[in-house]
C-alpha cells in the first residue's frame, strides 16, 4: 500500500496517466475480479453451512433477530453522528463559488448517469426490495454480485431445508456444503497470496486518476474539499475508534487491541478495494481463524452484514447531503434532517456492496429535497473514491463487531 502511494505521487508528478491506466491499473482490476469471482460461491456455501449448523429454527430466528436489530441500530446511530459532525463543522460554508462551479461542470456527465440510475430506483414500488430479494433463477442471480441478496435468500432457504430434513437424509448434502466451503476458503488463501501486487496497483492508479496527472490541479481540488473530507473522516474515526471499541469491550468482552489486530488484514483490504463484497472472503477468514468466531455465526451474520450493514456509507450520506445543502445556501430544519436520518438509513441498507454505490444512494437521499440541486453531487466526485475507501473500512469493521457480539452471546466465541 505504501509503495502504491509513492508510485501514485511519482506518477502524478511525471504525468504517467496513460502508462498507469494501461500497465498498472489492470493488475489491480485482476485482483478485484478474483475477489468478486469468489464472493458468490463463498456466500452460498458459507451461508448454507452456517444455517445448516444451527440445531433448530429457533436458533436461526434468534441469531437473525439479533443481527438485524444490531445492524439497523448501528446504522441509525451512524447517520445521527454524521448529522452532528456536519452541523457542528459546517464544511459547505467555506467552499468557494469558483471551485464549486468548476467541479460541478467537470463531473456533469457522471452526475447525470447517477441521477438516471437513482430515478429508476425511486420510481419502483415501495415493496420492490422484497420482490428483488426473491430470485426467479438462481443461476442468473449468481452471475451478478449486485444481486447478492437473492443468493443470500436462496442460501438461507436451502439451509433451513437442511435443518428440517431428517438427519440421515440431510447428512450427505450438509457434508458436501461443508467440504465445498473449506475448498472455497483455500481458494481465498491462494487469491490473497496475490494481494500485495493487487493493492499496489489499486493505490497507485487511484492517486494518478484523481489528479489527472496534474499535481497542481489535484492540490487545488483537494484543498477546496479538504474540510468536507475531514468532516466525513472525523465521523468515521469516531465510529471506528470510539463506538466500535466500546461495543466490543462491553458487549463482546474482548480486548480492543486484540480485536483490531486480528481484523487488520480485512480492514486494509477493504480500504484498498472499496468493496465490502470483495473483502467478505478475508473478513470471514479473519473472524473465524483470528477472532475465534464459530462458522455457524460467521457463515450467517457476515454475508448478511455485507449486504445490509453499511454504517460508513450511511454516515457519509448524511454528511454529504447536508454539505451540498450548505454549499448552495439551503438551511435544513430539524424535521428535514430527520428525513435524511430515515432515508439515509433505508438507502444504506439497500446499497450494493461495491465501489461507488453510495453515490447512487445519495441521489435518492437528496431527492427528498427539491431545493437542493442534484448537480451538487458533482462537487464531491473528486474525493469520493478516497472517502469510499475509508467508509468501507467502517462497513467491514461494523460487520465484524456485530458478529463478535452475537458469537459471544451464543457461546460461539473462543478468543478473549
Amino acid at each position: 500500500m505504501v509503495l502504491g502511494i509513492i508510485y501514485g505521487m511519482i506518477g502524478t508528478s511525471m504525468g504517467w496517466v496513460d502508462f498507469t491506466s494501461d500497465w498498472i491499473k489492470p493488475w489491480g482490476t485482476i485482483f478485484v475480479n478474483m475477489l468478486k469471482m469468489i464472493a458468490v460461491p463463498l456466500v452460498l456455501f458459507s451461508l448454507v453451512t452456517g444455517v445448516a449448523s444451527l440445531k433448530d429454527l429457533s436458533a436461526l430466528s434468534r441469531v437473525g433477530a439479533k443481527a438485524i436489530t444490531m445492524y439497523v441500530s448501528t446504522t441509525v446511530f451512524a447517520v445521527a453522528l454524521g448529522l452532528l459532525v456536519v452541523n457542528v463543522i459546517a464544511p459547505g460554508k467555506s467552499f468557494s463559488e469558483e471551485t464549486r462551479t468548476m467541479l460541478a461542470e467537470q463531473n456533469k456527465t457522471a452526475v447525470e448517469s447517477k441521477v438516471a440510475m437513482a430515478q429508476e430506483t425511486k420510481n419502483q414500488s415501495p415493496l420492490q426490495p422484497l420482490i428483488d430479494m426473491v430470485p426467479q433463477n438462481l443461476i442468473d442471480a449468481a452471475s451478478d454480485n449486485s444481486m447478492m441478496l437473492k443468493v443470500i435468500f436462496f442460501s438461507i432457504l436451502f439451509g433451513i431445508g437442511i435443518v428440517v430434513t431428517p438427519p440421515d437424509k440431510a447428512a450427505p448434502v450438509k457434508a458436501f456444503f461443508e467440504s465445498a466451503n473449506e475448498v472455497v476458503l483455500k481458494m481465498v488463501d491462494i487469491i490473497m497470496a496475490y494481494a500485495p501486487v493487487g493493492v499496489f496497483a489499486l493505490m497507485g492508479s487511484i492517486i494518478v486518476e484523481i489528479s489527472g496527472g496534474d499535481a497542481a490541479n489535484a492540490l487545488d481540488i483537494l484543498s477546496g474539499l479538504g474540510i468536507y473530507s475531514l468532516t466525513v473522516v472525523l465521523g468515521l474515526v469516531i465510529m471506528l475508534f470510539l463506538i466500535y471499541p466500546i461495543m466490543v469491550n462491553r458487549l463482546a468482552k474482548m480486548g480492543v487491541s486484540t480485536f483490531f489486530k486480528n481484523l487488520a488484514p480485512a480492514q486494509l483490504l477493504a480500504f484498498s478495494t472499496s468493496s465490502s463484497a470483495a473483502t467478505l472472503p478475508l473478513t470471514i477468514e479473519c473472524c473465524e481463524e483470528r477472532l475465534g468466531i464459530s462458522k455457524k455465526i460467521t457463515g450467517f451474520v457476515l454475508p448478511l452484514g455485507a449486504t445490509i450493514n453499511m454504517n460508513g456509507t450511511a454516515l457519509y450520506q448524511a454528511v454529504a447531503a447536508v454539505f451540498i445543502a450548505q454549499v448552495y445556501g439551503v438551511d435544513l430544519s430539524l424535521s428535514e434532517q430527520l428525513i435524511i436520518l430515515a432515508t439515509a438509513t433505508l438507502a444504506s441498507i439497500g446499497s450494493a456492496a461495491v465501489p461507488g454505490a453510495g453515490i447512487v444512494m445519495l441521489v435518492i437521499v437528496l431527492g427528498s429535497f427539491p431545493q437542493i440541486p442534484l448537480e451538487g453531487i458533482g462537487l464531491i466526485f473528486a474525493v469520493d473514491r478516497i472517502l469510499d475507501m475509508c467508509r468501507t473500512v467502517v462497513n467491514v469493521t461494523g460487520d465484524a463487531v456485530v458478529a463478535t457480539i452475537i458469537a459471544k452471546s451464543e457461546g460461539e466465541l473462543t478468543t478473549k
